[in-house]
């Protein structure tokens, strides 16, 4: 009897899941780490104005035909809602758009308020991050809001996480800046460089800078991580108006270790920015943090 009691035992251990789901940041936790290939990726960063285009149509399955051509293999989402209001149909976008490509997903909300009625959900607006590669950890980081009582400042965030890219564990940041003020955004670039410093491993930032590539916030970006625009020589690739594009404020980053290949600007009318995408090589290494040697 004690032996089947063992067997037994041994058989529920096998049936548990080897990773874990969070439905907060919706992010795969898995605890296993592989050693990492050289492999290709292709990201992209994409302020997607709650799915509204330049012709005054909700369009969201727009957007996702827009990722789903773009063969990205992970996004980073600006100008995101969760149950927002009626602008957007009370969808929980990032949802929608992971369900609908069949990607994993997380989400950060930078406003997040009490629901209309009792039992309802959340109204949130924020970013996401949509991706082909299993998530494996979500936060979001509420950055520097100064007070200003004239017209007040919206709340900004950086949400950052780790995708596994077939062993290779990158930090994948994704971030919507100030709009208003150039010391607010200074402030914020010094808070995600700050934040960024903490990791070790392969760094991909992408997002809605707000801000020119001579400003003094984006040179202090560009100062620590290679834009890869520029270091194509793509600087006038401008990204809006998206009539008639005289400036570039939506940027890709990578750190020193990451190989870039193209970057390209989507013609496209579906959000009042335009999407940017970039081809990375991603170089040969060990995981970060796993406690593994180098043997």
């Amino acid at each position: 009897m004690l032996g089947l009691f063992k067997k037994l035992f041994i058989l529920l251990l096998s049936m548990i899941p080897m990773f874990s789901y969070s439905s907060e940041t919706h992010a795969t936790e898995l605890p296993m780490f592989e050693r990492g290939n050289e492999t290709d990726i292709k990201v992209m960063a994409y302020n997607i104005h709650h799915g509204e285009g330049t012709d005054a149509i909700l369009d969201l399955k727009r957007i996702a035909d827009i990722i789903k051509t773009s063969g990205a293999d992970i996004i980073g989402l600006q100008e995101v809602d969760n149950h927002f209001s009626e602008r957007s149909n009370f969808e929980d976008q990032a949802k929608w758009l992971a369900n609908y490509l069949g990607m994993h997903y997380a989400y950060g909300a930078n406003l997040d308020y009490e629901p209309l009625q009792e039992g309802e959900h959340r109204r949130q607006y924020g970013t996401a991050v949509l991706s082909k590669y299993p998530i494996l950890s979500a936060e979001n980081h509420l950055l520097t809001n100064i007070p200003y009582p004239v017209n007040p400042t919206e709340q900004r965030g950086l949400l950052d996480t780790v995708i596994n890219v077939r062993g290779n564990h990158v930090h994948f940041y994704n971030t919507h800046l100030d709009n208003k003020r150039a010391e607010q955004r200074d402030l914020q670039i010094r808070e995600i460089l700050d934040i960024a410093k903490q990791k070790e491993g392969t760094s991909i930032f992408v997002g809605d800078f707000n801000a020119t590539p001579e400003s003094s916030e984006i040179l202090k970006m560009s100062a620590q991580y290679k834009d890869v625009f520029a270091e194509l020589g793509q600087n006038d690739d401008f990204t809006i108006p998206v009539d008639k594009p005289d400036r570039r404020i939506d940027y890709i980053f990578t750190s020193e270790d990451v190989q870039i290949r193209t970057g390209e600007v989507i013609n496209t009318n579906a959000s009042d920015h335009l999407p940017i995408t970039a081809e990375l090589v991603l170089k040969k290494k060990l995981p970060f943090n796993n406690g593994i040697g180098n043997n």
